[in-house]
C-alpha cells in the first residue's frame, strides 16, 4: 500500500506532540523509507513498537502496521481517525486531548470577544441614536420606523452573505441551503414570527425612549431587562439561579430605582422636556425591557432546540421583522411618508445609527451562541460608564448626581456579583 501523503500544519504538530507522549510507552515514530533506504521527504511516518533484536539489543523495528488515514489540517478538527493499532491509539488519544483543549480555549476567546464587541456596539448605538434624535436641523427629521425597516433589510443581506461564505461561495449551494432551510421548513420559519414582532416593537420603543431620556439614564434603566430575562429564563428554560444571582437582581432593581429618583438637577431638564415626555420615555423603556427579556429567551430556546445555523435564523427574523416594520410605517407614519418620502431626513449620522442597529442583532446572536442570554444582558451594563462620560462631556444633556452615581455603582456591582461563582471547598486530605 502506498504511504499516505504528508500531514501538514496543525496535524503535523499534533503528531509530533503525540510522538513525544508515546516514548515512555516504548513507541517510536519512524519515517517511511524509500527503496534506497532514505526517508521520504516530509513524511510523518508510522508509529512502531521497537522490538529487541535476537542478540538482546534494540534491533530493527517490527513489521509495519496498517497505515492510518491521512490526517490533514482540513479534517483535524473532526477527530474521526481509525484505530489502526494499539500504538497509534495511544498517540491519537494524546492528540485528541490537545485539540480538544485548543477548541475550548478558542470558544472562550470567542465568547469574551463577542461580549466586548457587544459593549462597544451598545454604547455607540445609544449615543448616536440619542444625538440623532435631538440634533436640530432644517427640514423634517427622519422617521424611526423607516430606520427599523432598513436595519432589518441590512441584517438579512449580511446574513445571506455569511451563508454564502459558509457555502464556499457557491450560488447553487446557497440557493439549495436557503430553499431547504427556509422554504421547505415553513413551521420552523413561522416560529420566528413571534420574537421577530416583539423585536420590531422593541426597536421602535428604543427610539421613543431616547427621544425623551438622556443616554445615561436610559442605559441604566434599560438594564432592568436583565431582571426580565432572568425571570423568563427560569420559567421558560428551567434555569436555576443561585443565591448570589438572585441577590444581584435585587441589587439591580435597587440601583435602577436610585437612578430614577428625582433630584434638583432635573429641574433644568424639566424645562426642556415636559413631564409627559419624561413619563413616555420611562414607559417606553419599561415595555422594551419586558419585550427584550421574553424575545431573547424565546430566541435562545429556538436556537438550542434546532440545528439550523444562527445566520439562517436571523434571515427568518429579518424577514418577519421587515414585514412588521413596514406595517408600522404605513399605520403610524403613513401621512408623513406620503408628503416627504421614505428617506426623509436621512443623513450620514442616520445611516450610522441604522448600521449599528443592524450589527447589534448579529452581535447578540453571536453572544447567545457562545454565551448565555443573561450574561449578554450583564455585559451591556459595562457600557453605562462610557455612556455616562460621553453623555456628560460630549452631548452635554446630562448632569450626574451623587444619587445617580450610587445607583450606577449598584448596577455595576450587581453585574460582577451575578458572575461570581463560589468554588466549593475541597475535602481535606486525610493523612
Amino acid at each position: 500500500m502506498a504511504p499516505p501523503p504528508p500531514a501538514r500544519g496543525a496535524a503535523a504538530g499534533v503528531l509530533r506532540a503525540a510522538a513525544l507522549g508515546t516514548e515512555r510507552a516504548g513507541l517510536r515514530l519512524q519515517p517511511e523509507l524509500l527503496r534506497d533506504g532514505t526517508a521520504a521527504p516530509g513524511n510523518t511516518g508510522w508509529l512502531r513498537r521497537a522490538e529487541p533484536s535476537r542478540t538482546g539489543g534494540e534491533g530493527r523495528a517490527g513489521p509495519r502496521p496498517r497505515p492510518c488515514r491521512t490526517i490533514s489540517s482540513e479534517n483535524v478538527s473532526q477527530l474521526s481517525w481509525e484505530e489502526c493499532s494499539s500504538s497509534n491509539a495511544i498517540a491519537l488519544k494524546i492528540g485528541s486531548i490537545i485539540i480538544e483543549s485548543k477548541n475550548q480555549e478558542m470558544s472562550t476567546n470567542l465568547k469574551y470577544l463577542s461580549l466586548g464587541i457587544l459593549v462597544f456596539q451598545t454604547t455607540s448605538l445609544v449615543l448616536t441614536m440619542r444625538y440623532s434624535r435631538t440634533l436640530k436641523e432644517e427640514g423634517p427629521r427622519y422617521l424611526s420606523s423607516t430606520a427599523v425597516v432598513i436595519a432589518e433589510l441590512l441584517k438579512i443581506l449580511t446574513c445571506v452573505l455569511l451563508v454564502y461564505k459558509d457555502s464556499k461561495c457557491n450560488l447553487r449551494t446557497l440557493n439549495r441551503v436557503l430553499h431547504d432551510e427556509i422554504l421547505n421548513k415553513p413551521m420552523e420559519t413561522l416560529k420566528l414570527a413571534i420574537p421577530s414582532g416583539i423585536y420590531t416593537l422593541q426597536n421602535n420603543l428604543l427610539y421613543v425612549a431616547l427621544s425623551n431620556l438622556d443616554a445615561a439614564t436610559y442605559q441604566v434603566t434599560y438594564q432592568l431587562k436583565i431582571l426580565t430575562t432572568a425571570l423568563f429564563s427560569v420559567s421558560m428554560l428551567s434555569k436555576k439561579l443561585g443565591v448570589y444571582q438572585w441577590l444581584s437582581l435585587v441589587i439591580l432593581m435597587t440601583g435602577v430605582a436610585f437612578v430614577q429618583w428625582p433630584s434638583d438637577s432635573q429641574a433644568t431638564a424639566a424645562k426642556e422636556h415636559s413631564a409627559g415626555s419624561q413619563f413616555v420615555g420611562l414607559m417606553a423603556v419599561l415595555i422594551a425591557c419586558f419585550s427584550s427579556g421574553f424575545a431573547g429567551v424565546y430566541f435562545e430556546k429556538i436556537l438550542k432546540e434546532t440545528k439550523q445555523s444562527v445566520w439562517i435564523r436571523n434571515i427568518q427574523l429579518g424577514f418577519f421583522g421587515s414585514i412588521f416594520g413596514l406595517m408600522g410605517v404605513y399605520i403610524y407614519d403613513g401621512e408623513q411618508l406620503s408628503k416627504n418620502g421614505f428617506f426623509q431626513g436621512y443623513n450620514k449620522l442616520t445611516w450610522i445609527v441604522v448600521i449599528l442597529q443592524a450589527l447589534g442583532g448579529l452581535v447578540i446572536a453571536a453572544v447567545i451562541k457562545y454565551a448565555d442570554n443573561i450574561l449578554k444582558g450583564f455585559a451591556t451594563s459595562l457600557s453605562i460608564i462610557l455612556s455616562t462620560l460621553i453623555s456628560y462631556f460630549w452631548l452635554q444633556d446630562f448632569v450626574p448626581t451623587s444619587v445617580f452615581f450610587f445607583g450606577a455603582i449598584l448596577v455595576i456591582a450587581a453585574t460582577f456579583l451575578y458572575g461570581y461563582d463560589p468554588k466549593p471547598a475541597g475535602n481535606p486530605i486525610k493523612a
